[in-house]
This record gives structure tokens, C-alpha cells and sequence, in this order.
């Protein structure tokens, strides 16, 4: 499974999945909340966080077959495309340019918060889960 060029296209399919994923998921939530606030990319954060744990656990407990198939297009590509840990610096910055620091300090500490708790949960109910 590691040799040839197999693993760069499904890092590379589950990237261009992901990215898109983001993209719609942003634009919705851009759409529903109007607000100054990274709304978007929080629920991108913590959600991403969440599957990461879900998956890397079910992948590295080797419940599924082909785990390296899953870990590199879902947990590499999909995941690794679809968060968005540049675009939280990039919108944290923005919010102390415009001298909202207890927007910036809100928004990190929320982001690392339900971003770790989100991995957490996925974890613990991958764990559990057994087929």
C-alpha cells in the first residue's frame, strides 16, 4: 500500500473532498451567522477535531480494513484539508488589527477548548464503538 503512487492520490483526492467540504461548510455558516466572529471556521475546527479522534482511533485500533487507506485519504487528506488551523491565525490576527482582543482571546481559547474536547469525544466514542 505505501509504494508507488497510490498513497500521494488518496492524500491528494481526500485533500480536494476536504478542501470543498470547507468551503461549503464556511459559506453556509457565513450565510446563517452574521457576525465579526470566525463562526465558520471554529465549527470547521471543532468538527474536524472531532473526526480526526473518531478516525485515527478506529484506524489505529485497526477496526476497519485497509487501515492505511483510511488514515491517508480521510485523516491526511480529507481532514488535513478541511481544518483550518491557518485560517484561525490568519482571522485572529485580523480580529487584534481591528483591536478586538477579547474577540482574538475568545476566539483562541474557544477554538483549543472544544477543538481538544471535540478530539477527546472522538477518541472515547471510537473506542467504545465495536462492530
Amino acid at each position: 500500500m505505501n509504494d508507488g503512487v497510490w498513497p500521494y492520490l488518496l492524500v491528494g483526492i481526500g485533500g480536494f473532498l476536504g478542501a470543498n467540504a470547507r468551503f461549503v461548510v464556511a459559506r453556509l455558516v457565513s450565510g446563517l451567522v452574521e457576525t465579526g466572529f470566525p463562526a465558520g471556521t471554529l465549527l470547521i475546527n471543532v468538527t474536524g477535531s472531532f473526526l480526526l479522534g473518531a478516525i485515527g482511533t478506529i484506524a489505529a485500533q485497526r477496526l476497519v480494513p485497509h487501515s492505511d487507506v483510511v488514515r491517508l485519504a480521510l485523516g491526511v487528506g480529507f481532514l488535513g484539508a478541511y481544518t483550518t488551523f491557518s485560517t484561525f491565525e490568519f482571522e485572529t490576527n485580523a480580529l487584534v488589527q481591528q483591536g478586538a482582543w477579547l474577540a482574538a482571546a475568545l476566539n483562541v481559547g474557544v477554538s483549543v477548548t472544544l477543538g481538544f474536547l471535540a478530539l477527546r469525544a472522538g477518541v472515547v466514542l471510537a473506542a467504545w464503538w465495536r462492530p
